[in-house]
Parts: C-alpha cells; structure tokens; sequence
C-alpha cells in the first residue's frame, strides 16, 4: 500500500515537473531590443498599423520594440533584410499580407507567405480618390477616362505590388483600359502627390488618405469594398462594385510576420501575446477607429485563412495586367 502510495507520488510530480518545464521552455524572454522592420516610409499605413501595437508588445515582451523604416522595391528590399538576418527571433518583419503574398509572383523576391508566421492587426480598405480641382465628377467619369484617354489619368500608388496598384489593377481588369502609374515609396508620398495636384487621383488605402478626405483635400469617389463605406467626419462613399460588379473588392489586411525558421519558443509566446494582449489592444481599437479600419487581431491558421482570398486575387490581378513573372497555379495560387 505503501509503495502504491509513493509511486503514484512520484507520478504526480513527475507530470508536474514536466509540465512546469513545458511551460518554461515555451515562454520567450528576450534579452535585447527586438528590431522590427516596415519595408515602406515613414507616416504610411504599414508604419502606422505597426506602432499601434508596439507599446502593447513591449508591456508583453518586456523588451523594447526598435521600428525601422527600410522602404525600396515596393517592400522587398526591407522583407529580404529580415531573411538575410540571423534567424534567432529578434528580426521581423511587417506590410501587407497581400505583399508579402505576391513578392514571388512579381519576382522580387523568393519567398511564399507560407514561409512565415502570420501575425495579422488590422484591415483596411482602398478608396479611389482624386484631388477636389480634377474635372472628374464620379466613378463612373474616372472608369470612362481610363478608356477615353489613359495617359490623362494620373494614378499614384505606393509601387508595386502595394494595396494601391492592387487597386488600380482589379479595377483595370474590370472595366477595361488604362491609366499612368506613378510610383513613390510608401502611400504617404503618393498620396501627397495627388493632394499638390502632381497627380488626378490615388487608389491608396482609406487610413493613409482619411485625414486630407475629412479636411476636402481628396475627393474619394469610390471604395473597392463589398459595401458602401462610411467616413467618420465625412460621410459615405459609394462601393465600387456598383459599377463594376465583378471587381476585386477584398480588405487588405496588415501585420507583423516572423520566418518559419524562428526558435519554437518565439512563435509559442508571440501565439499567446497575440491572443491574450493584442486581441484586446485599446490602442489597437482606437487606431482602427481613428483610421477608418478593421480590427483584425488573428493569428496561425485563422490568419492564413483571412490572407489568402486577398494574396490570391492580387497574385492574379498581377499576372493579367502582365507584372508577373511567375504564373500564380505554378505556385499554389489557382485562378479563383
């Protein structure tokens, strides 16, 4: 009885000392500043979706959470100084799911978003705008334009494949013609460049214009959304699908990724921080709501199943405007 007694003592402790050690080895303690890079310029949606949660993740981590702007081909040169660092958890990466998606289709850079933890924050939508002097009256006058005269239209996006020129393409494929890509680094500049008038109109995401729409220095005419989509301090602005029904009209999801390569004990802790902290962010929340965004704190499969709807369109979107240099079946991506 004795001997029953001890063994199933033994036991006991056994479990609880493995499952102590369990718990031990998956929690993450970094011991220096975590350098996390936005592959576009400063005042973009990228860098402003990122330090949103930056002060959430610090209070998680208890380390500082160094952001470091490394704009150049449209968020490649950034995402592949990530791969390049030492795969030890202190270097991440950030942007737009979508492309982080298609850098493999336009052959900037060969890496799958399968090839990272997905760590999405929040969703935006890309509004097409133009500056209040163009003699363009609504959607419909700017779709006609693209088939009228095309080298008039001026479009500003922040390089390919940003959400921007993701836009300007689905609505390319929809309705026919063309238009004049501008490109800068990062949708800041390239939607300054439509409110000095340097170019008719910008198809960048609603955070990044939101402000010069409430102050009437863009005039949105249309939201490649499902629905109309309401402006705080502005009022509606129509769906794009009114007039092109079949137009891509996907948000455009934002976040922090870290490669596959990470220690197993990076990835467990940030699951859990993204879980327990980032999910209920009121810092987090009142960027979305300040912004006119989404609040999108998903993370693993569910993640990867909120990208890939976005990825696979703009992947396509990218082949048929004839910008890929991979053909999205070859990788994974069938046509939808």
């Amino acid at each position: 009885m004795k001997r029953t007694l001890w063994l199933n003592a033994a036991l006991v402790f056994l479990v609880l000392a493995v499952t102590v050690g369990l718990a031990a080895a998956q929690e993450w303690k970094p011991n220096k500043p975590i350098r996390l890079i936005v592959p576009w310029g400063a005042g973009g949606s990228t860098d402003q979706a990122v330090r949103s949660i930056t002060g959430d993740l610090e209070d998680a981590l208890g380390q500082k959470v160094v952001v470091v702007n490394q704009p150049g081909g449209g968020g490649a040169i950034g995402t592949k100084s990530v791969l390049d660092s030492p795969c030890d958890g202190y270097t991440w990466a950030s942007g737009a799911v979508k492309d982080l998606g298609t850098y493999i289709i336009t052959g900037v850079l060969n890496t799958k978003v399968q090839d990272w933890h997905v760590y999405l924050n929040s969703g935006n939508a890309t509004v097409v705008s133009v500056n209040p002097n163009v003699p363009i009256k609504d959607f419909k006058e700017f779709l006609e334009l693209m088939k009228k005269d095309p080298k008039k239209l001026s479009v500003a996006v922040a390089g390919v494949p940003s959400a921007g020129h993701s836009a300007v393409e689905a609505i390319k494929l929809a309705n026919g013609g063309d238009y004049k890509l501008v490109s800068y680094d990062g949708g800041n500049p390239a939607v300054i460049s439509t409110v000095s008038g340097e170019t008719m109109a910008t198809t960048q995401l609603l955070s990044e214009q939101i402000e010069m729409i409430r102050a009437k220095k863009l005039r949105p005419l249309a939201a490649l959304t499902p629905d109309d989509l309401a402006i705080e301090g502005y009022g509606a602005v129509p769906s794009a699908t009114k007039w092109l029904p079949k137009v891509a009209a996907d948000p455009v999801y934002f976040g922090i990724w870290i490669p596959k390569c990470a220690p197993k004990e990076v990835v467990e802790t940030m699951n859990r921080v993204w879980k327990e902290k980032i999910a209920k962010s009121k810092a987090l929340k009142n960027f979305a709501d300040m912004r006119g965004q989404i609040v999108a704190p998903y993370s693993g499969e569910e993640a990867m199943k909120k990208a890939m709807p976005t990825i696979v369109n703009a992947a396509w979107g990218l082949y048929d405007g004839g910008k890929a240099k991979v053909k999205p079946d070859e990788v994974g991506m069938p046509r939808p």
